[in-house]
């Protein structure tokens, strides 16, 4: 991964996957976000993605602790 830690917004997200398609809102992020962490669970990597409350998400190189 080129920047782990690093925030990216939601704009920042739609503008490098969708390509500025009008027709996608900024919740469809947090749509994708959800599915990838459902899909990232059973491998108990859903932490890896971290919200960065009123700024984004990030993708984190540690875990937290579970237990």
């Amino acid at each position: 991964m080129r920047h782990p830690e690093k925030v990216y917004s939601r704009e920042q997200l739609l503008n490098r996957i969708w390509h500025n398609d009008l027709e996608v809102e900024y919740r469809t992020v947090d749509s994708y976000i959800r599915r990838l962490r459902r899909n990232l669970a059973p491998f108990q990597c859903e932490d890896y993605i971290q919200t960065v409350r009123g700024s984004g998400y990030r993708f984190s190189s540690y875990l937290r602790d579970k237990q």
